[in-house]
């Protein structure tokens, strides 16, 4: 048993530990050789079709780098599972899309928004995920194709 004045000592000793580890991360987070978002890429079709991601709520169903809905396929790096065209006959469709079931809201997209996604969809596919996308199990990654 540590008598109080240990006890002190282990806390603060702890406490200096990891706040230096975290300012240590931190820095080196900030680096810019360290830079994993592709920030510098972005463009006013990129910002266009974030603009009609959120408007036409694509979250609602979609997830997008583990964030938004579980109805309907992820689309992180739909790009490079099944290309521009998919995507764009997807999104111009004038029935609704019905894969396995699950429906998608006829958008009928002209040729300007339908780039403008596409655009967003290239670069979300393109920041670096260290890796995640490789270490994902067999199951999520039959979902994710679906």
């Amino acid at each position: 048993m540590l008598s109080k004045s240990q006890a002190r000592t282990f806390f603060l000793g702890g406490t200096v530990v990891t706040f230096l580890a975290f300012i240590g991360l931190t820095v080196y987070s900030l680096q810019p050789n360290n830079d994993q978002t592709n920030h510098d890429k972005i463009d006013a079709k990129v910002v266009r079709g974030k603009e009609l991601w959120e408007s036409n709520n694509c979250m609602g169903c979609h997830t997008i780098l583990g964030e938004g809905g579980y109805y309907a396929p992820e689309l992180t790096k739909v790009i490079d599972r099944r290309g521009e065209n998919y995507v764009k006959a997807v999104l111009q469709s004038p029935v609704p899309w019905a894969p396995r079931g699950r429906k998608m809201v006829v958008y009928k997209m002209n040729d300007k928004d339908t780039e403008a996604l596409i655009a967003y969809l290239k670069w979300i596919g393109n920041i670096n995920l260290n890796g995640f996308d490789q270490v994902v199990s067999p199951l999520a990654k039959d979902k994710i194709k679906n």
